[in-house]
């Protein structure tokens, strides 16, 4: 996983497809390499830290549920 500090409020784009270079985030790498894919657009109700899936076979996207 990926440990980021979020913001209550902020949107992100949690990278789905894997081929961000930005990892956990998206930079929309998805339009060459995995067309038809989309980031997870997601807000957090409140500050603090998280931990983001970077295997992307969570069941509970964007975050880590140590599926991996």
């Amino acid at each position: 996983p990926f440990p980021v500090e979020l913001k209550a409020g902020k949107t992100y784009g949690w990278c789905s497809c894997g081929h961000s270079k930005r990892q956990p985030f998206c930079d929309g790498s998805h339009k060459t390499a995995a067309p038809g894919m989309s980031p997870l657009r997601f807000t957090p109700a409140g500050d603090g830290p998280a931990r983001l899936c970077g295997c992307k076979r969570t069941r509970t996207p964007p975050f880590c549920d140590g599926t991996h």
